[in-house]
């Protein structure tokens, strides 16, 4: 008898220290239970999260494979390969969404190439909740990771990316390390047009939440500190 294929589940995560039921369908946590082998980025906190979301789930039998920049590809390619003898594997972001500005990318891409069905759990995703709550065109926009460390660079990137913005009618989404974002947001004040729109969506999804959107020039009279609070910035040129 054949043996029916596993299936890779993409299995979001809270964007902060939420309860998982206050932002997670019951679909993710019945998937979590139902797994017993998981890719993460971080075994601790893979393990806190699987604990959080199904606490009747034993650990010790659990078995997961870290995913990081020291990760060998044959390696990710043999722990997938399970599929093939009927095991599902679960696919587990650090924050939000898995393979969206997360690490997974590359292991979706091989599940395809072996012919592995590809599941998509709806959870959270800061890009996506920023950009809905920005009021900048949702209809045209494109999400651009991080900007150059390095100032001069920075400075031309964001220049260029303005200009971009006002041709194509375009938002333009930007992410940065939490520890930097205030650097960011004073680049972005010396840089931009006056008239220009920047969209600040900070510690979405929790009581801290932070969301506004204003033109440069009434940003600068703002006291804005975003000091190691994960953050989306978008900007957009009229």
């Amino acid at each position: 008898m054949q043996i029916e294929s596993g299936k890779l589940y993409l299995i979001p995560t809270m964007l902060g220290d939420n309860e998982p039921m206050q932002v997670l369908p019951l679909s993710v946590q019945t998937t979590v239970m139902g797994l017993q082998h998981f890719f993460v980025e971080n075994e601790k906190s893979a393990r806190k999260f699987i604990k959080a979301i199904a606490p009747q789930k034993s650990q010790s039998d659990l078995i997961l494979f870290t995913l990081n920049k020291y990760t060998e590809l044959n390696e990710s390619r043999a722990f997938l390969e399970l599929c093939g003898k009927g095991v599902s594997i679960g696919l587990l972001s650090e924050a939000g969404t898995p393979a969206i500005a997360d690490p997974g990318a590359n292991i979706v891409m091989m599940a395809h190439e072996k012919n592995i069905k590809v599941i998509p759990l709806v959870g959270p995703s800061s890009i996506v909740l920023a950009m809905m709550s920005s009021g900048l065109n949702g209809q045209n926009f494109a999400f651009n990771g991080y900007l150059p460390i390095e100032s001069n660079a920075r400075r031309t990137a964001i220049k260029d990316y303005e200009k971009l913005s006002k041709l194509k009618n375009q938002a333009q989404i930007f992410i940065e390390t939490p520890y930097r974002n205030n650097q960011l947001l004073e680049e972005f004040k010396k840089t931009l047009h006056e008239n220009t729109y920047l969209c600040i969506a900070a510690e979405l999804t929790l009581e801290s939440e932070y969301i506004k959107t204003l033109q440069i020039k009434d940003w600068k009279r703002q006291e804005t500190n975003l000091h190691k609070k994960p953050a989306i910035f978008i900007l957009q040129g009229f």
